[in-house]
């Protein structure tokens, strides 16, 4: 709900603090006491541009307002979205200047205009002679039709497997965009998918052929120097024929000296092992170097034919094996590209119509809670003096091939005010008071579905009285049983069902807002069905409509 509402320096407002209550808040006053400045405070407070302005002789004005809304409001989500932290209550708080500037604050953490608007729209809906949003913005009553109805679970499923259709007809798509380019460059690709295969580019290949063809090159002097290195381990006069022959030599020495020279034996033994090995190893490598003269040729001719395919290809030699995987892809799409795109069709026959038997269920339910609502308004503009408005939900069909995530049709409310005439647009309803009434009727008809933390009416009873004026009071009463409900009135009827009663007075070129308790209620009421003279009739009356409310006031916890 609404918990409160400061106001400095707004217009004829030089300070005032208001605390508001759950249930129906009224304010009251004669004309011209400064009501719509109040309600133009709480307009710009929560993101609207409205007619508020600095008051004379100040350099700035603000208007803050305070809401307690339930955790599980979407406006706590909304925040969270924002990385914004919020605790018991949202302050929504907004300074204008003399210069017509304006900030806009989130719990006292400056943000842009548009977020304090979108918090404040999902806070606070107001009902009056300039409403062009809530019930009357077309995009919100699908939503609330659905809520009316029970459909949202019904809805989601719809939206899901609009989901899935939509996924299946792009994958369609791909496949057919695939086999097109795939056909119109038919022979570019067979050719190019047969000479990358036959060729078999190998990943790092390039690298591997420059580095063995760099060897190769310094092969000659290579076999040289191993064949060097050889001759000096292995040679008549090399280390491996010393270390034999001092082998021999220790060998032939009596059992007393070899057993002093057996270290020395030992480690003679270790290194002709190591040098036999040595050998080996260097007469492997000459091998190797010698085996095949016509190995560097074939390894220049397959790096040449490597480089020499990447350019033709516009591609770097590493990229050649993706390229050619892609080429044999396309083939393949060219062989089995039937196959698949009948498949993928099936796919997206066999979703369209798991969508369309889930949206044509939601359509009759639509149409269900469509015919309930319009009786249910109906049955609240009669006692509202709107007997002769018609209400209707009209439900727009849409073709099978062209359902929205949404559903199978276009849904917005209509009216038609004067007998025979066609409907139209809520927004089109041409009296203020009628459309303020009209609001009260779907609200009531709405109740459980549409809840925001507070609603704001702007003089609902306009222009009517007695037994109308009583049903207006009724249904602000029974609306404020599931919402908090602001009310600017003129009529006694509604004021004396309020619990908690504001009264707006003007005294030299200021506005005074003040918190009634039951005393004050009673003399208020009586005014304004007196006039300027409260006679004891008037108070006796005023007594009565109160008690006949039912309504036991909130004593006031502060004087505004």
């Amino acid at each position: 709900m609404l918990a409160a509402l400061t106001i400095r320096d707004i217009v004829l407002i030089e300070q005032a603090a208001l605390e508001f209550g759950p249930g129906l808040n009224v304010l009251t006053g004669e004309t011209g006491a400064g009501k719509s400045i109040l309600l133009d405070s709480l307009g710009l407070a929560v993101g609207g541009r409205g007619r508020a302005s600095v008051r004379a002789g100040a350099q700035q004005g603000s208007a803050t307002a305070v809401f307690e809304p339930e955790k599980t409001h979407p406006a706590y989500a909304l925040l969270a979205d924002q990385d914004m932290a919020a605790g018991e209550a949202i302050v929504l708080r907004r300074t204008l200047a003399a210069d017509g500037r304006s900030r806009a604050f989130v719990n006292d953490e400056a943000v842009g205009v548009g977020l304090l608007k979108d918090l404040g729209s999902l806070l606070l809906e107001v009902h009056g002679q300039q409403d062009d949003r809530g019930l009357f913005d077309v995009a919100t009553h699908r939503l609330l039709l659905d809520g009316f109805g029970g459909l949202q679970g019904d809805a989601q499923t719809v939206a899901a497997l609009h989901g899935a259709w939509m996924s299946a007809r792009a994958a369609l798509e791909d496949l057919k965009a695939l086999a097109e380019r795939a056909a119109a460059e038919a022979e570019f690709v067979r050719a190019a998918a047969t000479e990358l295969s036959e060729f078999a580019p190998e990943a790092g290949e390039e690298a591997r052929l420059a580095a063995e063809r760099a060897l190769g090159m310094h092969a000659a002097r290579i076999v040289e120097d191993v064949s060097s290195a050889l001759e000096s381990l292995a040679g008549e006069r090399g280390a491996e024929t010393g270390l034999a022959q001092a082998l021999k030599k220790l060998s032939r020495m009596n059992e007393e000296a070899r057993r002093i020279a057996a270290p020395a034996e030992t480690a003679l033994e270790q290194a002709y092992a190591l040098a036999e090995e040595a050998r080996r190893e260097l007469d492997l490598l000459l091998s190797r170097l010698d085996g095949d003269t016509g190995a560097l040729e074939r390894k220049e001719e397959r790096l040449f034919a490597l480089r020499a395919l990447a350019r033709k290809y516009g591609v770097t030699p590493d990229a050649l094996p993706g390229l050619r995987d892609e080429f044999v892809a396309k083939q393949e799409a060219l062989v089995s590209g039937g196959d698949q795109i009948k498949k993928a069709e099936g796919a997206v026959a066999a979703a369209h119509q798991a969508y369309l038997a889930a949206a044509r269920k939601l359509s009759r339910a639509r149409a269900s809670a469509a015919g309930k609502l319009e009786a249910a308004v109906a049955g609240e503009l009669v006692p509202l003096k709107l007997g002769h408005a018609r209400f209707r939900v009209a439900l727009d069909r849409l073709d099978d091939d062209k359902g929205a995530a949404t559903g199978l049709e276009k849904i917005a409310f209509e009216v038609a005010t004067v007998e025979g005439a066609a409907f139209g647009g809520l927004a089109k309803i041409a009296s203020g008071g009628e459309l303020a009434r009209f609001s009260l009727a779907l609200k009531v008809a709405l109740a459980q579905v549409s809840s925001p933390a507070a609603m704001v009416f702007d003089e609902v009873d306009r222009g009517v009285g007695g037994a109308v004026a009583d049903a207006v009071g009724m249904r602000l009463q029974r609306l404020a049983e599931t919402t908090q409900v602001l009310l600017v009135t003129h009529s006694p009827q509604v004021a004396a069902r309020a619990a908690r009663h504001f009264r707006i007075s003007r005294a030299k070129d200021k506005t005074k807002i003040e918190l009634l308790d039951d005393g004050e209620r009673l003399e208020e009421i009586a005014r304004m069905l007196s006039g300027a003279n409260v006679t004891d009739e008037a108070r006796a009356a005023a007594r009565r409509l109160m008690a006949e409310a039912g309504v036991s006031p909130r004593r006031p916890r502060k004087r505004a």
